[in-house]
């Protein structure tokens, strides 16, 4: 996964690649369509944030906190703090049956991060607490977000 920033020192229209991180994809492959639990490619950028606030170790569901995995949830699948993602290419990752943020694609934490590396997500983005966290906190909204498949 690479990240892009805006690069204000050239213009609005320009981003320099910010990061790249090691990640856990869908181990349904890469697709863009509905239903099919596997990773989009193409032009993301961040649309919402979820978790700031809460302590390393929170698990979600449905985009709320509901425990802890140190206090009875150890395997949780949606950890620490959520980056709701949006396709920024229409017919391709944004609207009709292709579209992103309605299949509800986020970067997100992981329980096991021993998995990193190797396709284990339901189509979402695994990345480790060390690496999600800073990012989720010097991130904008807007960010934009480029997914591409590895080699």
């Amino acid at each position: 996964m690479l990240l892009f920033q805006r690069d204000q020192s050239r213009g609005a229209l320009n981003y320099a690649l910010s990061a790249r991180f090691l990640v856990s994809t869908a181990r349904f492959g890469f697709g863009q369509v509905k239903n099919s639990r596997q990773t989009p490619l193409g032009l993301h950028r961040i649309a919402k944030k979820v978790g700031g606030g809460y302590p390393i170790g929170t698990v979600f569901k449905s985009r709320k906190p509901i425990g802890l995995t140190w206090k009875g949830l150890p395997d949780g699948g949606i950890v620490h703090r959520i980056l709701w993602l949006e396709g920024s290419e229409p017919g391709f990752n944004l609207g009709g049956n292709v579209d992103t943020f309605e299949r509800y694609i986020y970067i997100h934490g992981f329980s096991d991060e021993s998995t990193l590396g190797r396709p284990q997500s339901e189509g979402c983005i695994h990345l480790a607490a060390r690496d999600l966290i800073p990012l989720y906190d010097r991130t904008a909204v807007g960010t934009l977000v480029w997914i591409e498949q590895g080699g």
